[in-house]
């Protein structure tokens, strides 16, 4: 009896010294091989470690833990808990609420915060508002909710990913002790849907509150006075940073201040924060290039493209060709962008992708070589999205070709699916290209088709910084506290340009 005991105890010992061993699917196949012969593969807690390593390891196989799992009689929370985990973020999130559902089925477990922690993830990575309302209140009904901060920054994420922004405010407001992590998931979520003044607000009463941001947290707020064009803000940020031990060398901060400077138009200011960063990768080359680009630089810009890899090392990837390509585009240097979408391959070992057939066919068009453009449309390798034809049409439009007009407005309309955005400007552009070939009679047609389905055009917007103050303006709005004054303005210096000569 001693004997047999023995030789169980050592049969575990090994058993569980081949599981920890396991470093590929190569290697856990023959430890399941060996489990199953010693009859371990019954054992709860001795087949959680194979699943933990199939479905979490980089290296593992998540159907595999899943047949490992379908072959438990009674699994326990820990094995619900690791598949729900693998699967929130893996291809398939929904499959984390299908073994959450499983759970709920087993009489004698209860799911615990780990669980409802993952099992949000998998909806927030699903967007699914409904099933992650109906977890937000079975959470709010337990107590976990004002207790575990990991399920409420999954709650927060949540609502940010599915845009309800009110309702992670709201979640957001009712933490007692929030983090830093949670600041900077609501900043960022603002920021992603377009609100960025709201951020730099959350930034101000996180400051206020007496917390110190992180450098995530400081480069969401660059990014949202990036968006705003809300450069008093911006360098109020850039001080902070000069202030704060460490953060001045962060390369994630020195990136964003590039970025920052450049969209705020201070591209001495972007260049003067990129040539102090102690740290650059390719994210801060490819700003840099952007900055230059988008200001006209072009020369600066296919220069950094060399520093580069001979000041840092860093070998270009597909986003840091496509700055260049912006840049030639802007700048119209046509051979130079067709040479460098041609060597791509060869050069860098980059095979182009869409996006950069669409920036050489609207330089082509640019140039007015609307011939050459469609034909480099028609040998791409991948079909032509919304951008391409789109760079076409408004090269038509300037150049006045009505008949590839009609052929890229025909592929943009194919492409709308029922987007009456895409449909209204399509169809202006088109009724604007007849009227400059003076064929107002199929402008009319087009401009009746508009109405006649009830297409409005998105107004326009725009923003402008004033004292340290963005103020935003849409097209038709009059609710602007100095409306009367600007318009005023206004009429006085179109008044002024029509008696100059």
């Amino acid at each position: 009896m001693k004997q047999l005991v023995y030789t169980r105890i050592q049969a575990w010992k090994r058993c569980m010294s081949l599981a920890q061993c396991c470093t590929n699917m190569r290697t856990l196949k023959p430890t399941h091989a060996v489990f199953i012969t010693h009859g371990l593969h019954l054992n709860n807690y001795a087949v959680s470690k194979l699943i933990a390593f199939c479905a979490l390891s980089d290296s593992g196989n998540l159907r595999y833990a899943s047949l490992l799992f379908n072959q438990v009689q009674t699994p326990n929370t820990y094995m619900y808990n690791t598949l729900i985990r693998a699967h929130s973020t893996s291809s398939e999130p929904h499959l984390a609420m299908h073994y959450f559902r499983l759970m709920l089925n087993q009489s004698d477990l209860e799911p615990d915060n780990f669980t409802f922690h993952f099992v949000i993830l998998g909806c927030v990575n699903c967007a699914w508002i409904v099933p992650g309302r109906q977890i937000h209140s079975w959470v709010v009904k337990n107590g976990m909710v004002t207790v575990d901060a990991h399920v409420q920054t999954a709650l927060v994420r949540l609502y940010v990913e599915c845009r309800v922004l009110g309702d992670a405010h709201k979640v957001f407001d009712e933490i007692s002790e929030r983090d830093m992590i949670q600041w900077n998931v609501i900043m960022n979520g603002y920021v992603k849907c377009g609100l960025a003044s709201e951020a730099l607000r959350v930034f101000g009463d996180m400051l206020v509150r007496g917390f110190e941001p992180d450098d995530f947290c400081v480069a969401t707020g660059l990014a949202a006075c990036a968006h705003l064009g809300a450069l008093w803000q911006g360098k109020w940020i850039h001080e902070y940073v000069r202030k704060r031990k460490g953060l001045d060398s962060d390369v994630f901060i020195g990136t964003a201040l590039v970025d920052m400077y450049a969209k705020c138009g201070c591209i001495d200011l972007a260049v003067e924060a990129f040539e102090g960063m102690a740290k650059r990768n390719v994210v801060s080359w490819s700003a840099m290039i952007g900055a230059f680009g988008v200001h006209g630089y072009a020369a600066e810009a296919i220069s950094c493209l060399e520093r580069m890899q001979v000041d840092d090392g860093i070998k270009p990837d597909g986003v840091v060709l496509l700055g260049v390509l912006m840049a030639c585009t802007h700048a119209g240097l046509l051979e130079k962008g067709k040479a460098l979408l041609g060597n791509m391959k060869a050069q860098y070992g980059i095979v182009p992708k869409h996006e950069h057939y669409s920036c050489v066919i609207d330089l082509l068009c640019k140039a007015g070589r609307l011939s050459d453009a469609f034909e480099l449309i028609r040998r791409m390798p991948m079909k032509p999205l919304a951008s391409v034809w789109g760079a076409l049409l408004s090269g038509c439009r300037i150049h006045n070709n009505v008949d590839l007009a009609e052929i890229a407005v025909e592929q943009l309309l194919q492409l709308a699916n029922d987007d009456r955005g895409e449909e209204v400007g399509a169809y202006v552009q088109l009724s604007n290209i007849y009227l400059g070939a003076r064929r107002s009679e199929d402008a009319l047609r087009i401009r009746k088709m508009i109405g006649e389905k009830g297409i409005k055009k998105t107004p326009g917007c725009s923003m402008l910084e004033v004292a340290g103050k963005v103020n935003e303006f849409v097209s038709g709005d009059v609710s602007h506290s100095n409306c009367v004054q600007i318009c005023t303005m206004l009429d006085l210096i179109s008044a002024d340009s029509v008696q100059d000569p």
